[in-house]
């Protein structure tokens, strides 16, 4: 399985358009190889270099299994979790200081999940125990 984005690289600097330095909408996604028995998706961007720890920034799950792409700026058909912005939907980077590492997180789960919209990732974690088929990753690095 693979997540990527026709907006940069992996390991690439995420265009300022998708940060609160700019228009803060969502990068464009693709997916792929996603394996024929998964039953629901799940999609977590965090940031680990926050200076608090690691920061949330975009917590969806049930995403249908046949998505293949999320378009820009646009929120995955699904159920919207809770980020540390204390809200739902997408929040783009936003270091105080420094390059930080945004890591874009795709689950194929074997299961949909029984757990309420504004749930945090930390919930949303402990529901996925046992359930990830598979995992892939796609970071993006930012600085201001």
């Amino acid at each position: 399985m693979k997540i990527k984005s026709p907006a940069f690289e992996n390991k690439g600097r995420i265009p300022a358009k998708y940060t609160c330095d700019g228009e803060d909408i969502s990068p464009p996604l693709e997916f792929e190889d996603v394996p024929e028995n998964t039953k629901s998706l799940a999609l977590v961007m965090d940031d680990p270099d926050a200076p608090m720890g690691t920061f949330d920034h975009w917590v969806v799950w049930n995403i249908p299994p046949e998505t293949r792409s999320i378009e820009e700026g646009k929120e995955p058909e699904g159920v919207q979790g809770m980020t540390d912005f204390g809200r739902k939907g997408y929040g783009g980077p936003c270091p105080p200081r420094g390059e930080h590492r945004y890591f874009f997180k795709l689950y194929a789960l074997d299961t949909k999940l029984d757990l309420p919209e504004g749930s945090r990732k930390s919930d949303l974690e402990k529901a996925m125990k046992g359930h990830i088929i598979a995992q892939t990753t796609l970071m993006g690095r930012y600085s201001r």
